[in-house]
Formats: structure tokens, C-alpha cells, sequence
């Protein structure tokens, strides 16, 4: 191919995907800037405590993010369960209140929101370095990282109507699709400079192995143990409770707040106030 059509092949593919780029930026905008359906606040407002203490500007930020959110997932009930707009919105809000401030693009990975009635049972292989054994466990959620969350409607809604539990769903398995931003599921989420991964991983580190060793000696923890699996799970067990016991979370390990709340661009203790 001689050079200059190369040049004109190329210069054209920049112009199609910058096209597509500027369409998706543009709908994203109008949705945002769309009106809120009044039922679907009255759904909020009934299925998120945390939504009442939002200020009125977050409020309005987070209906924007909801329409983008719904416009892009599809949702998908099973064993039976009809997904309404109940589900949808109460499960969006969640996810879209871990955006609020972020500014990036919305799980730009993310397609599918699949839905069980309650509890639901997977099939997981576990190792022990020489053996694999295929196991049935009892999963609240899932996040994969070929585009899907897996979410319990039971549990998804008890997570939003309680937000000082230090436990939702919701938050855990939207906290592994940020985590999954750069690839790999592994406590480091895509920050917002080269500056911060020093910081991140020196805290970060340090707090996880702490919980490690605290979970050794049987001694009690603000942090769920289920964070001590792995970097990736504890990235989303401290997020729960950055969003549901923030002034707990700051006043046990107040470098670790400081870093989610570098991350996440957001204060829930003043929400609190």
C-alpha cells in the first residue's frame, strides 16, 4: 500500500473512532442534563437511606448518572424474577453513587447486570497449589471480569435500605469493576496520577497485610475478614465501609480513608453532618 493512502487509512480510522467518541460524549451529556422520572425518586427515596442525605446538586448528579447507566446496562432476571424499574433504579443508584464524582466513563467494560430473586448458588474452582477442586458456593454477587455483575435482588435492596451496616453488595462487586479498569482485579484501581500508586500501595499494603495478621490472632476487626482473601477483596470490603461507616473507617485507619477519599473524590462523613 503506498504511503499516502496509508496515511489517509489511518488519519480516516482516527476521524471514525474521534466521531464516535465526540456521539457517545455528546448522548451522555443530554442524559445527564434529561429529566428524572418522579417515580423513580419515590423509588429512591424509598430504597436508599443514603440518598436522603445526599445535598440537593449530588442528588441531582446522581439521577444524571442513573439515566447514562440504564441507557448502556441491560439488566436480565433469573430463576423467574421480573426485572421492574424497582430493580433497576435501586441497583443503578448504588452502582452510580461509586461515579459520583469521578468524572470517567461509566464501567465502560460493563454490559450485563444479571439478576437473581435471593441468594444464588455458582460453581467456583478452588486450589490449594496441587489439587482443583470444583466447588457449589452460595454467592450475594459476582463480578466478572468479562462484563458482567452477578447481584441477589434480596440482598441488593436490604444493602440500600441499610447504610450503616458496613455491608453492600452493590458497592463490593461495582468496587471490583473499578478494580478491573486496568485489567486485573487486584486492589489497584486505575488513579488518577502516577503520584498516587506510591502512596496507594504503601497504605494499601500495609493495612491488608495488618487485617492478615489481626485475622491470625482471632482479634476483632472493623474490616469484614472477607477482605483478607486478597488484595482485590479487601479493595472491596473497605469500600463498603468507606461509603456505609465512614467516621469508623477514619478514625480506625485514617490513611486508608485518605486514599479512598482521594480515589473516590467524595466525603461520605459529611453527609453524616
Amino acid at each position: 500500500m503506498p504511503i499516502i493512502l496509508l496515511i489517509v487509512f489511518i488519519l480516516l480510522i482516527v476521524a471514525i473512532v474521534w466521531l464516535i467518541k465526540y456521539k457517545r460524549i455528546r448522548l451522555h451529556e443530554k442524559l445527564k442534563a434529561a429529566d428524572f422520572d418522579p417515580a423513580w425518586v419515590l423509588i429512591l427515596q424509598k430504597n436508599m437511606a443514603l440518598y436522603n442525605k445526599l445535598s440537593v446538586p449530588l442528588k441531582l448528579k446522581l439521577h444524571g448518572l442513573i439515566n447514562v447507566f440504564l441507557h448502556e446496562k441491560n439488566f436480565s432476571g433469573f430463576n423467574g424474577l421480573e426485572i421492574t424499574d424497582e430493580i433497576k433504579v435501586t441497583i443503578a443508584a448504588q452502582a452510580c453513587l461509586l461515579m459520583l464524582n469521578r468524572d470517567q466513563a461509566l464501567y465502560p467494560t460493563l454490559y450485563n447486570i444479571f439478576v437473581y430473586p435471593a441468594a444464588f448458588k455458582s460453581m467456583h474452582t478452588v486450589s490449594d497449589g496441587v489439587v482443583h477442586t470444583v466447588q457449589e458456593m452460595v454467592r450475594l454477587g459476582e463480578s466478572w471480569q468479562r462484563g458482567h455483575v452477578v447481584l441477589s435482588w434480596q440482598d441488593s435492596k436490604q444493602g440500600g435500605l441499610n447504610d450503616d451496616d458496613g455491608h453492600n453488595v452493590v458497592y463490593h462487586e461495582f468496587a471490583h469493576q473499578l478494580d478491573n479498569d486496568d485489567g486485573a482485579i487486584d486492589g489497584t484501581p486505575v488513579l488518577d496520577s502516577a503520584e498516587n500508586y506510591a502512596s496507594w500501595i504503601k497504605v494499601f499494603e500495609h493495612e491488608f497485610e495488618h487485617l492478615r495478621e489481626r485475622i491470625s490472632e482471632n482479634k476483632k476487626t472493623l474490616i469484614d475478614s472477607y477482605g483478607g482473601e486478597s488484595e482485590g477483596e479487601f479493595f472491596a470490603v473497605v469500600t463498603e465501609l468507606f461509603f456505609e461507616q465512614p467516621k469508623q473507617l477514619e478514625k480506625n485507619h485514617p490513611e486508608l480513608y485518605k486514599e479512598l477519599l482521594k480515589f473516590y473524590h467524595l466525603d461520605p462523613i459529611e453527609w453524616l453532618n
